[in-house]
């Protein structure tokens, strides 16, 4: 399982987020909204520091991460944060 982050949402993450070097992004899964992975649930973003990272990555600088407490969400798939450009937000993309 890994995950990727491109380049337009890197460019996102630090216009709409404001996120420098030295940042740290957790991806939490939360109650309701849609997802293509779990029914009921979906992800959530925070700005903080991991505590029990079961996944993460490090993009200019920036960490992204999921805990310990949330990896069930993915069912072992490589996790891709992308942004579309039709929508104007960033979507989450799971798969093998």
């Amino acid at each position: 399982m890994k995950m990727t982050i491109t380049k337009p949402a890197m460019k996102w993450f630090k216009r709409e987020m404001e996120l420098t070097e030295g940042d740290n992004l957790r991806f939490f899964v939360r109650v309701g909204g849609c997802s293509t992975v779990q029914d009921g649930f979906s992800l959530g973003m925070t700005v903080e520091a991991p505590a029990e990272p079961a996944l993460s990555i490090q993009e200019e600088g920036i960490t992204f991460f999921v805990e310990e407490k949330d990896i069930w969400f993915f069912e072992n798939q490589d996790f891709t944060v992308k942004f579309s450009r039709n929508k104007d937000e960033i979507e989450f993309v799971h798969g093998n």
